[in-house]
């Protein structure tokens, strides 16, 4: 439902912060819906050449060119540059719906708490509420004094203090992953070699079990067990490719143990 400018409050005391390289095709929405809530927006890019830079320029935020560190690494370096304790941690690729912008101007902030946002990611054109992608709750507004990603090179995660109490907001936030399915499959060679290099750097090498075991396993978790079917071809499409990504991620770690002589 919209609401009426009379009606909206105050921006929040927190900083965006968004990590991008050549993410043209979504930041300027993401940014659009930002800049209604938060009174400070970071944009830590690793030398986008598609007119990301100029997007983001035309709405005012603090651009920084920063070479990519990692996920965890230059996140926690745009939280440093922070103005504020509270950060809101974006993706290029997301977008506050206008439900979670109205419940993010009403969160209290209060210390001890973080907040978890409901995305909900599209595929070629289709919203899917299946495969393990939905519901996914994310948290994404924590205080930067208590929380920090941690350091991993794929699907990053949060230290999380014990005892921590997670409120979950109501909106989507609304996530625009892949331009196309041909994306979606560069993607997922992507996942595939960052996961790997991270088992090689945590001297983990495959069984043979797991080589043969994993993929089919992983499908029919993604197909049946999440219900991927219900999402129709879409499902079909990212039950295979998940199966082929956890293949090709032992494949590659294969590799790198063979070029390493060990």
């Amino acid at each position: 439902m919209e609401h009426q400018r009379s009606e909206i409050p105050e921006k929040l005391p927190v900083t965006a912060v968004i990590i991008c390289h050549n993410a043209a095709r979504t930041i300027g929405r993401c940014l659009e819906a930002l800049t209604k809530v938060a009174e400070e927006v970071i944009v830590l890019d690793s030398d986008s050449d598609d007119g990301t830079k100029e997007i983001c320029l035309d709405y005012g935020v603090k651009l920084v060119n920063q070479p990519f560190l990692g996920y965890s690494a230059t996140k926690n370096l745009g939280n440093k540059m922070a103005r504020h304790d509270w950060i809101l941690s974006i993706d290029a690729d997301e977008v506050l719906s206008d439900e979670l912008i109205a419940s993010l101007r009403n969160v209290s902030l209060s210390p001890g708490t973080i907040y978890a946002l409901d995305r909900l990611t599209e595929f070629c054109g289709q919203w899917i509420y299946h495969c393990g992608w939905y519901p996914e709750w994310k948290v994404r507004l924590f205080n930067r004094k208590e929380v920090f990603w941690k350091d991993e090179l794929v699907h990053e995660t949060l230290h999380i203090p014990e005892h921590t109490k997670v409120v979950r907001l109501r909106g989507k936030l609304l996530h625009y992953s892949f331009a196309d399915e041909q994306d979606h499959l560069k993607r997922m060679e992507k996942y595939a070699r960052l996961g790997a290099e991270e088992l090689f750097r945590k001297g983990r090498r495959t069984p043979l079990w797991k080589k043969y075991f994993s993929p089919p396993a992983r499908f029919i978790r993604t197909y049946l067990i999440k219900l991927g079917f219900l999402d129709g071809k879409a499902g079909w499409i990212i039950s295979k490719r998940n199966a082929w990504m956890v293949w090709r991620r032992y494949q590659l770690l294969d590799e790198m143990w063979k070029e390493s002589g060990s």
